[in-house]
Formats: structure tokens, C-alpha cells, sequence
């Protein structure tokens, strides 16, 4: 925070919500459990100070969450949104935290797996460990307290360092129920690949090929909407986020090519093919198997990595692997198996939720006492949130209240005789407001169901149809604006954007209309049929130079993603040759993507 003002929060979210509504910020999934101290310990020597700060925090966890653990342990009814009754158990089942935080947690020293029995100097193994369980590191604190008592700290901390301990002689999990750190020390995406990428794999390709040769080739990309364009290079980036690593990795393969050896490209691509693969929404059994595979291919091609002197310090070359993100890697599978996909264990929603409830209310606080002053506010804004959603429910005319009669199914009945069984199917049916601003919360456009009701045709007398500026197909859908670009002769658009052969084109095109027995066209493209010098009907042409594209979610077909703006600008002053953005058409109506991957597809520009 601001002013010199510092907060160690703890949040608390449940596990068994979707991971899209869950990190969603607007739905406020993460609620603030604590404020942890923050203390300056006076004791002379530096490294006893720090034992001093990790006990703290192990005994403020232990303090703040000893009711989660008697629930784990025996359990508790406890009432679900929609109004019914479960008897629930609280394990820990994913700790989000950072590489640093993850050593703390799990009780482990600095140069130490928290997740696995690696030291320092096998953090580049291209296996994986056998695991740290709790029961390990139990039995080692065990052993630790028969050699030195835990309350000299000088003494106990040197036995413990020369077993990889931190000195914590009692984690906060030692008695909660079903909880294991090598369990929910969960891969952490924003750290672990996307931050891990601008630390060592962007590092490495800028010492390979070159500082000013790599901003040069990064200022020359294709500018995209919605995207960055990195005019000025990467190499003197400051303060970059998450979402600048995301972009980064987006090019870096194709902007080093031809630049560095065939082996460094390959180690390079192979580790954003295991981040890309592990991404992934679902994941298999075969899934799985290629991320491993990725993995195990950068691993064989490595060393070309320190061959070319890229891995380096601040004044020397390092001829090592020992990164504690690296040996991380190596339990991305296990741990899908064990808790799901890693995406829903990112750190996107708790930075995000750093800022709703810490940074946020510190603001209206007068500098003093403000701990005090965030729960206050804290308290307030929740109880706005809670009276604008029923407020949207009661507008909505949805009655979840649980029955009598619900609670032995657990069903509640809406005022349309449907039935609401999840907490998702209620959000879809109400329009939550923001509490601070009093506005409904954005969402992107659905461009399908606009096409979907544009379609319908009108009862007779009403407003006739006009020609649709919004239309779709099963996997996209196109927008248009309500007025074109250019209205303009056939001749003078063909100069404008450089099609020689637009009239022909054309020709072709209403020639192929024509003569389909059903009206649609089933093939697009192959030679020209229509002379030169044919005639058209008309004689000018409405010109659109950008529209709105939306496709729908990979793994999940019925849901819709944001839009996309895609452009077909002519010659201007600002693009001397025009603005063109990629495409991939589909001109085989027999292959459907990505069930036939690009069988079927060909990429062209857009116009």
C-alpha cells in the first residue's frame, strides 16, 4: 500500500465453485480471512530474524483457521446458497502463493522443493523427486526436537538447515485433517510459467540474439487489436505485468527464429508448448502425456542453452540448472491429477482481489490505525453487494428459497416452474449491480444470440426486415457497424485495395449463387469461371474496413468469448500499404475445426 502502510492478507475462497465464476473479480469469490502482522523483530543476527517472522506466520494461520480444521476433522452443516443444508468437511485443498511464499508454507529452506525432496543442486533434474509429504517432514521436526530444543533458535536452526528446513518446528497444517502441502502447494501459473518465462526464458533470448536485433524484430510485428504491440523492443521493459508476459510469449518463437541454434529454438519451444498445454481448460489422460513429453523435450535440448551463454548472472556466465520454478514443472501433472486443471489455481484473482480489499479501502482510510478502518469498510461494501443482489433477484422473479419439501433433494423452485439446482444457474438468471457504483456489471456482447433474434422474422404489419449487420455461422459470429466505410464504383475500391481481378470476382460469385440448387454456397474459391469484362447489376459497392469477430470457447461450445475487431484497411498515411489482419477460413465445408484440425483451412488475409 501507499504511505509506507503494509498487510500481509490472507483470503479465503471455496474450491468447489467454477473456476470461471471463481476468478471472475466481479463476483467477489475471494473474501479477506485476516490481516497477518508484519513485524520488525529486533534480534542481531538476520537470518534468526527471519525464523522468527515464519513462526509468526505459522502461528497466526494456526490461530485464524483452527475453526476450518475442527470442521475437517468432524465436519459441520452449513447451508449452501440455495438454501440447502450439507454436512461439509473444510480440508485444504490449494494454498495459491508464490515460490518464496511456497518454502514458508511447506516449512522448507530457501534452496529447497517445497513439493518434493530436491535439494538445490538437483532443481534441474529432468525427473521428478519423490514427493514431500507431511508425513516426511514430520517425521524430520521429529528428529530435529530430539537434537535441539525448538526455543533455541541458534541451535535448532543450524540442525534443521542441514536437513532443508526453515526452522519452523510447527506448521500450521501439522493437524489439519486431509491437508498435505505436497498436495495443495499447488502449480502457480502467473509465477511459476508466465513470470518464470520473463526471468530466465526472455532473458535467455535476449543475450542470444541480441538486445537491439530482438526490439527490432519485436517493433516490425503485425500489429493486432486488443493486443500490445511492443513498438520499442522488450529488452527495457520496467514493472512489466502479467499480461505483458503473456504477450511476449505469444511471439517469442517465430521473432527468434533463424536467429539462434536449432536446438536453443527447440528448448525455447518447448517449454510454451508445455505452459500452452497445461492451460488447457480440460485435460486428459492424453493431454497429460504431452505435457510430459514437452517437458522431457526441453530437458534433452537444454544444454544448448548454456552453450550459447545465455544463461547468465550479473557478471558471469552460469553453468547450471538450479531454478526451484524449473523443478516446479515437474508436478504440474501430478498435481492435475490430484486437484484439476492448474489454471484455476492461478494468482490472477487473488492480485486482483489484493486490490478490492486491501488497497482499495486503505484509500479511505486516514493513515492511522487502518487495519481497523479496511474491515469497517470491508463490512459495508459487503452488505451493499448483498442487498443489490437480492434486490437483482427479487427483479429477476426468481424464488430459490429452499422448501421443507426442497431440502430432502435439495431443489428449489423458480417462479417459472424451472428448477435452480446450482449457484451458477442463478447468477445466469439475475443481473448483479456494483455496490460502489450502482451500475450492472459488464459482460462482452453475445453477437450469436443478437444474430439468433434477428433472424426471427416479424409478426405482419410490423417494421420489415433490413439487411442484417449481425449474422453467424455454429463457430463464429460477424458484426458489422450501420453504416459502411466506403460507399464507391467497383473500380475505384479494386485500386484502393489492390485487387486486380475484383470485378471477375464478383462476377464469379453470383454465378456460383445462381447456380446452387439450395441457395447457399458449398465451396468458395478454385479458378476464376467468369470472363473478363462481364457485367454486374450494380455498379458500386458498400465497403466495411473492420468488423467484430466472436467465436465460442474451445471446451466449452455453448459458452461465448469476448469479440475481436479484425481489419482490412486500405493504403493510408499511417499504413503506407495498408492494414491487413490474418485469417483462417475454413473452405472445406466436410472439415469442422478443430475436431479436423487444419484439414480443410487456408490462411489468408482478411478483405
Amino acid at each position: 500500500m501507499t504511505g509506507n502502510r503494509v498487510a500481509h492478507p490472507l483470503l479465503i475462497s471455496l474450491a468447489n465453485l467454477k473456476m470461471n465464476f471463481r476468478m471472475k473479480s466481479s463476483n467477489h469469490a475471494f473474501l479477506l480471512l485476516a490481516l497477518l502482522p508484519v513485524p520488525s523483530f529486533i534480534h542481531k543476527t538476520k537470518r534468526l530474524r527471519g525464523l522468527l517472522a515464519d513462526r509468526l506466520v505459522h502461528e497466526c494461520l494456526d490461530f485464524i483457521i483452527q475453526p476450518l480444521k475442527t470442521a475437517a476433522s468432524i465436519g459441520i452443516m452449513m447451508s449452501d446458497p440455495l438454501g440447502c443444508r450439507r454436512f461439509c468437511f473444510t480440508p485444504l485443498a490449494a494454498y495459491i502463493v508464490d515460490t518464496p511464499e511456497s518454502t514458508l508454507i511447506a516449512g522448507v529452506a530457501g534452496r529447497t522443493s517445497s513439493v518434493t525432496l530436491a535439494s538445490y543442486k538437483q532443481l534441474g533434474d529432468d525427473f521428478r523427486h519423490e514427493p514431500r509429504t507431511a508425513s516426511t517432514t514430520l517425521a524430520q521436526l521429529h528428529l530435529l526436537e530430539e537434537k535441539a530444543d525448538p526455543l533455541d533458535l541458534e541451535a535448532y536452526f543450524k540442525v534443521a538447515s542441514k536437513v532443508h528446513l526453515n526452522g519452523v518446528h510447527r506448521p500450521f497444517w501439522v493437524d489439519w485433517a486431509m491437508s498435505d502441502p505436497s498436495i495443495f502447494l499447488t502449480p502457480e501459473p502467473l509465477h511459476h510459467w508466465h513470470k518464470a518465462f520473463w526471468d530466465h526464458d526472455a532473458k535467455w533470448c535476449i543475450h542470444t540474439v541480441g538486445a537491439a536485433e530482438l526490439d527490432f524484430r519485436f517493433s516490425v510485428l503485425h500489429q493486432h487489436v486488443g493486443f500490445r504491440h511492443f513498438k520499442a523492443g522488450i529488452s527495457s521493459l520496467k514493472q512489466v505485468t502479467g499480461r505483458e508476459h503473456r504477450e511476449v510469449q505469444r511471439y517469442i518463437v517465430s521473432v527468434i527464429a533463424d536467429a539462434v541454434p536449432p536446438d536453443f529454438l527447440i528448448a525455447i519451444r518447448a517449454l510454451m508448448d508445455f505452459r500452452y498445454l497445461a492451460q488447457s481448460m480440460q485435460i486428459d489422460e492424453q493431454m497429460c502425456a504431452k505435457i510430459n513429453a514437452a517437458l522431457k523435450e526441453f530437458h534433452a535440448h537444454k544444454n544448448s542453452i548454456i552453450t550459447a551463454g545465455a544463461r547468465r548472472g550479473k557478471q558471469h556466465v552460469i553453468d547450471n540448472w538450479y531454478i526451484p520454478k524449473l523443478e516446479f514443472l515437474q508436478s504440474v501433472v501430478p498435481s492435475i491429477h490430484a486437484n484439476g486443471i492448474a489454471l484455476q489455481w492461478s494468482a490472477d484473482g487473488t492480485e486482483r482481489a489484493h486490490i478490492e480489499v486491501i488497497k482499495n479501502p486503505s484509500d479511505f482510510s486516514n493513515n492511522q490505525k487502518y487495519e481497523s478502518q479496511i474491515c469497517r469498510h470491508l463490512d459495508r461494501v459487503e452488505k451493499c453487494q448483498r442487498f443489490d443482489l437480492f434486490t437483482a433477484v427479487r427483479d429477476a422473479g426468481v424464488d430459490f428459497r429452499a422448501t421443507e419439501e426442497d431440502n430432502s433433494d435439495c431443489a428449489s423452485v423458480a417462479s417459472d416452474d424451472s428448477t435452480i439446482e446450482t449457484t451458477a444457474s442463478l447468477v445466469d438468471q439475475i443481473k448483479p449491480v456494483s455496490a460502489l457504483s450502482g451500475k450492472s456489471l459488464p459482460s462482452h456482447v453475445d453477437y450469436f444470440a443478437k444474430a439468433a433474434d434477428l433472424k426471427k422474422t416479424p409478426p405482419s404489419g410490423q417494421v420489415p426486415q433490413v439487411r442484417l449487420h449481425t449474422f453467424s455461422s455454429p463457430q463464429a459470429a460477424f458484426h458489422l457497424n450501420r453504416d459502411p466505410s466506403f460507399n464507391m464504383p467497383i473500380n475505384d475500391i479494386a485500386t484502393l485495395f489492390n485487387i486486380p481481378d475484383l470485378h471477375e470476382a464478383l462476377s464469379d460469385y453470383i454465378q456460383r449463387i445462381t447456380n446452387a440448387n439450395d441457395g447457399y454456397i458449398r465451396v468458395i474459391g478454385g479458378r476464376r469461371s467468369a470472363s473478363q469484362g462481364s457485367q454486374l447489376p450494380f455498379t458500386h459497392l458498400q465497403v466495411w474496413k473492420k468488423l467484430r469477430l466472436q467465436n465460442k470457447a474451445y471446451h466449452y461450445p455453448h459458452e461465448t468469448l469476448p469479440s475481436k475487431t479484425v481489419n482490412a484497411c486500405p493504403p493510408s498515411g499511417e499504413w503506407e500499404l495498408g492494414r491487413y489482419d490474418p485469417v483462417i477460413v475454413n473452405l472445406n465445408p466436410d472439415c469442422e475445426w478443430p475436431h479436423s484440425g487444419l484439414e480443410g483451412l487456408d490462411t489468408s488475409d482478411f478483405c
